[in-house]
């Protein structure tokens, strides 16, 4: 009985070792990272409670499938005024030349009470102005 579990442990980590173990090929290389416009924002609650969190969510289009979110540049121009730009990563191979809209979220949790005022990057100088009133 003892041989057969420790057997049956051996077949089971070395069988996990093999099939966690993936080609490189199956993985695409980020080419290069931009700047990508923020189409639009969705605020649920325009105002909220210091101390609590808040998602809100930004949407994007990407022009085929080997474009996708990277990520948020979240800047703190002062106490209560925030300018989020997003940026889209862009990889090589073969992926799906078709369109497709992403929605991403910043998760807010304020510190202190006030009027924040957020810009998001629409593409050239043009911004959306959101803002949230924290009591």
């Amino acid at each position: 009985m003892k041989s057969f579990l420790k057997t049956s442990f051996v077949i089971l980590v070395l069988g996990s070792f093999f099939t966690s173990c993936k080609d490189d090929d199956d993985y695409q290389t980020i080419e290069s990272v931009d700047k990508v416009k923020i189409d639009s924002v969705k605020i649920v609650n325009d105002t909220m409670d210091v101390f609590s969190v808040q998602s809100i969510r930004t949407y994007s289009n990407y022009a085929s499938g080997c474009q996708g979110f990277y990520g948020y540049d979240y800047v703190h121009l002062s106490d209560l005024e925030r300018d989020i730009t997003a940026y889209q990563f862009n990889t090589n191979g073969p992926c799906s030349q078709a369109s497709h809209k992403s929605a991403n979220q910043i998760n807010f949790s304020p510190q202190k009470k006030g009027k924040y005022t957020f810009r998001f990057w629409k593409g050239n100088n043009d911004w959306i102005t959101k803002t949230i009133v924290v009591e």
